[in-house]
């Protein structure tokens, strides 16, 4: 999946690190995010172990985090469209071209398919939609 040497940890941290902290002031995410995150330091290490298996493949990562998303209520394409913005925009300014298009390709994917999950889940009866591309 990812290979060690498309990125460093720090770039990985700098770059999970910098997203959060945009999502945390964010007048949509930040308010959903921060309701439900309890433990910031603890959550943004484990996202970085998350990033860190997807671009580094370190393997570091284990859960199953779509189903926290799921139980969350009231969300719609254009909060997972915020998100992929939002992170877009935090890998613009990463130095690293191959790490940026890799992370974009991997966020698009990722936020596709919890939306999927995320619609099934609360309309299993109503054909999922896809997020509209950049």
């Amino acid at each position: 999946m990812g290979t060690a040497d498309l990125c460093t940890e720090e770039e990985v941290t700098r770059l999970v690190h910098g997203f959060y902290a945009k999502v945390r002031q964010d007048d949509l995410l930040g308010p959903i995010f921060n309701r439900h995150v309890a433990d910031w330091d603890q959550h943004l290490a484990k996202l970085v172990d998350f990033w860190s298996a997807i671009l580094r493949g370190t393997m570091r990562f284990s859960g199953a985090p779509m189903p926290a998303h799921i139980a969350l209520p009231g969300l719609n394409a254009g909060l997972f469209q915020r998100w992929l913005a939002l992170f877009h925009d935090t890998t613009q300014a990463l130095g690293n071209e191959a790490m940026r298009e890799r992370a974009d390709a991997m966020a698009r994917r990722i936020a596709q398919s919890f939306w999927y999950g995320y619609q099934l889940s609360h309309d299993p009866d109503q054909m999922p939609g896809r997020l509209a591309q950049d």
